[in-house]
């Protein structure tokens, strides 16, 4: 670590990337906005897509990761939609797997040269569990498994699903791994009251209706009948995709507020994200774009949060450079 003018070693910086599903996206034009002021953080966590970003960021894939969510449409996220028939999920997430599996190989979060962990909670304890160790893939699938969504993952004696349940913006889990400033991006600070039932119906509650994407009412070649019951056209009565959606969106707000009351960061990064689904993730350009917009405004803040923590003083501080 790199001593300042006066000889004091520069406080440990952390990163806390939230879950937030689709408005994940958010977390790439963060992590572009940091990299553009030259804060570099020495400790990242991530919860859910917040996991996905940070491993992507600290892999240097996060150019891969940008350029693949740009060039998501509604057609192409139907494609990723392999539903899992017998199993306790609707979608048995394979072929987001294998995508994964592509992208990071047998990278493991030792090798990413920066204390990282990725949120999850164990299914039967209900305890947090943050993996630090492992293959990226797999621990990234672990942190973002939405029960009911995605299949749980076992890895060593745990059963795993999607972190947000218990810790949707994971700075407690940065300041257990040495963090002494940390940065906070909390991507459903202003969800709640946004969720009214639009022009649409109900049946849009999750941000579109999947049914309208399949020419003739059919969903990949012929399970049109389960399509209809999880995601109908029905104006008086949210689908089953929609209750789970919005259900997550209460989760994440009310979790997220207690426990960024209990554990505040030192810098709060908020995305007004709120006009925007949890499942509308062909948004990336106008989520890349806030994300940015967003923590560029924080930089004087951050600054500030690191001299002041730096020599301990106060406002007395000496000024900044």
């Amino acid at each position: 670590m790199n001593m300042d003018a006066g000889g004091t070693a520069p406080p440990v910086l952390g990163l806390a990337l939230g879950g937030g599903i689709a408005r994940g996206w958010a977390h790439i034009g963060v992590l572009r906005a940091l990299d553009a002021a030259g804060i570099r953080p020495q400790v990242v966590c991530g919860t859910s897509v917040g996991a996905l970003a940070g491993a992507a960021h600290l892999s240097g894939r996060l150019d891969m990761l940008e350029s693949w969510a740009r060039g998501l449409n509604r057609q192409r996220m139907v494609s990723y939609l392999d539903f899992g028939l017998g199993l306790p999920a609707l979608i048995s997430g394979r072929k987001l797997g294998r995508l994964l599996d592509q992208s990071f190989g047998d990278l493991r979060i030792e090798d990413l040269g920066v204390p990282f962990g990725a949120v999850c909670v164990d299914l039967f304890t209900g305890h947090e569990v943050c993996l630090r160790e492992g293959r990226v893939s797999e621990v990234v699938q672990a942190s973002y498994s939405l029960p009911g969504v995605f299949p749980p993952r076992h890895i060593g004696r745990h059963m795993l699903v999607d972190g947000a349940l218990v810790n949707p913006v994971p700075v407690s889990v940065c300041r257990a791994l040495g963090a002494e400033v940390v940065i906070a991006v909390n991507l459903n600070g202003d969800i709640m009251g946004r969720t009214r039932v639009p022009e649409g119906g109900y049946a849009r509650i999750a941000g579109f209706d999947i049914l309208e994407l399949m020419p003739g009412g059919t969903l990949l070649g012929g399970i049109n009948g389960v399509a209809r019951k999880l995601f109908r056209r029905d104006p008086d009565m949210p689908s089953l995709f929609g209750v789970m959606m919005a259900s997550l969106n209460i989760i994440l707000d009310r979790m997220g507020r207690i426990r960024l009351a209990a554990e505040p960061p030192d810098v709060a990064i908020d995305p007004k994200l709120g006009h925007i689904g949890a499942a509308e993730f062909d948004r990336a350009e106008e989520l890349i774009d806030l994300g940015y917009a967003a923590a560029e405004a924080a930089v004087p803040d951050i600054h500030e949060a690191l001299r002041v923590t730096s020599y301990g003083l106060g406002p007395e501080a000496p000024p900044a450079g």
